[in-house]
């Protein structure tokens, strides 16, 4: 009686061993699909435009015009070269 008890316990708890990564796994699966639906539905879209805003390269050339001929020390005309860019950079 006791033999037949736990063969049926352990055939029970193998079932169960193999049954819950399966139910794990396909939820797990869910979950990630649900979040690459959310991603790309607010990833869709035109991006946010930057009025006047300038890549990096263009930035620095145009306040390397502006910044011309002024009497500074470099420290100073490299802080405000920094700034500048920076500003042109976000559309400023």
């Amino acid at each position: 009686m006791t033999k037949i008890f736990s063969t049926i316990a352990m055939a029970g708890l193998m079932a169960g061993v193999l049954a819950v990564p399966a139910y794990a796994q396909s939820t797990g699966q869910r979950v990630e699909r649900s979040l690459e639906r959310g991603m790309k539905r607010a990833t869709s879209g035109e991006p946010a435009a930057l009025n006047k805003a300038m890549t990096q390269s263009q930035a620095r050339r145009a306040c390397q015009s502006e910044m011309r001929g002024s009497r500074e020390s470099r420290s100073s005309i490299r802080i405000k070269m920094r700034n500048c860019v920076i500003q042109k950079t976000q559309g400023n």
